[in-house]
């Protein structure tokens, strides 16, 4: 009979372990029935693991050029020709455009030399390819433009021509001595924004009228005055090579007070304005100096005892000069010449003695001077150069031009 207090011990077991021989158990062998290694099998796999490389991510970069690589390498033979053929073509091109670009920067510089110009002219050389239209001696066209050329008083805001079937002087495709230009054609463009800015010390202005015409207006400095000047301005050609300017209508506004006129007609002159003429009514004091002058007096036409009677009655005087026959009279009046002999009467008038001195030297070859747009191309070295078909347009006066026969250079 065992006592209560016998404590009955059993062998201790390991859990782990009882794991373990479950490893070799019934459900391992049913789990891996179809994937069994054979004999070594199992051996060899872990030795080939063994000897890889560690792992490393993919690189699909060096991937996708081996796929690049295959597809070229599996184009057929022609297709590669081709490919072949157009990047020769590309790279020729190429090289044909560049010694373009020389050539039309070479000929720039030669030109801006050989004219004495003061900016290397713009210059196009046409066709393709330039290459061989060097080895031939022959270029189709080229486009010359020259900026700000000199002519006379002014400067021409362009020149533009452009040549045909251009023969060329080479001495090798790299030397060019000089070309033979059979026909030129062009324009020439005198601008009105440049001839504002060249004759801006009178600060006139130019525009175009049309049918030929230009149309100054503007300000000019007159000892010590600013006048305003007005002028009309036909242009024409002059010859082959020139354009002139016939200029009409020029007058020169004294503030409201007279306007001169260079010229010596009747109509020419220093003359009252409508306005100063018709103030003679109320300012009394001029008037009583104008009558007080024989001379002007007969030039008025007014009857001596009308004027004696205005002159010691004011009333009467006002009779006399507000009627409308006297403005006119007294607005024919020629002050030039009533400032030689009567300088103080001028004077009283409003008139500053140092711009009556200077109006009568601004006589109309003075005025169509400073006014005139007329230039004249150079004599060329040889063949010919002509103007045709003058034009006035918005942006200033353009001329056909036209050459055969010129000679660029020498042989």
């Amino acid at each position: 009979m065992r006592s209560p207090h016998h404590i009955t011990t059993h062998p201790y077991t390991n859990p782990y372990e009882e794991l373990a021989a479950l490893d070799d158990g019934p459900l391992d062998e049913f789990l891996h029935e179809d994937t069994r290694d054979g004999p070594g099998e199992q051996d060899e796999r872990d030795q080939a693991a063994a000897q890889d490389d560690p792992w490393a991510p993919p690189n699909h970069r060096r991937n996708g050029r081996r796929r690049r690589r295959g597809r070229f390498a599996g184009l057929p033979l022609a297709l590669k020709a081709v490919v072949a053929l157009l990047v020769l073509a590309a790279f020729l091109a190429l090289g044909d455009r560049w010694a373009l670009l020389y050539a039309e920067r070479r000929a720039a510089d030669t030109l801006k030399d050989r004219l004495h110009l003061t900016a290397a002219p713009e210059v196009e050389i046409g066709g393709f390819p330039f290459l061989t239209q060097v080895a031939d001696e022959r270029l189709d066209s080229v486009r010359i433009t020259v900026p700000d050329v000199a002519a006379d008083r002014i400067s021409l805001a362009q020149v533009t021509a452009t040549a045909k079937d251009v023969r060329l002087d080479t001495d090798g495709p790299t030397e060019v001595r000089g070309a033979d230009v059979p026909h030129l054609e062009g324009d020439v463009l005198l601008s009105f924004a440049d001839l504002n800015r060249e004759l801006g010390a009178s600060q006139v202005t130019f525009t175009g009228e049309g049918d030929n015409r230009v149309r100054a207006r503007g300000t000019l400095p007159v000892a010590g005055h600013d006048l305003r000047l007005r002028a009309e301005a036909r242009i024409v050609r002059e010859g082959d090579r020139g354009i002139a300017t016939h200029i009409a209508g020029m007058r020169l506004d004294i503030g409201d007070l007279a306007t001169y006129r260079p010229g010596a007609r009747a109509s020419q002159g220093l003359h009252l304005s409508p306005r100063s003429a018709e103030r003679l009514a109320k300012e009394t004091e001029k008037a009583k100096a104008l009558l007080s002058v024989p001379s002007v007096v007969r030039r008025l036409g007014v009857p001596d005892s009308l004027v004696r009677d205005a002159l010691r009655s004011e009333a009467k005087l006002t009779e006399l000069t507000g009627t409308p026959r006297f403005a006119q009279r007294a607005m024919k009046l020629n002050l030039i010449d009533l400032a030689l002999d009567h300088p103080e009467l001028l004077k009283r008038l409003g008139f500053d003695p140092a711009l009556l001195d200077a109006l009568p030297r601004l006589t109309r070859p003075v005025l169509a001077d400073q006014l005139s747009l007329g230039f004249r191309l150079p004599e060329p070295p040889s063949g010919e150069l002509r103007l045709r078909d003058v034009r006035v347009e918005e942006d200033g006066i353009r001329v056909r031009l036209e050459g055969a026969g010129l000679t660029v250079g020498g042989r």
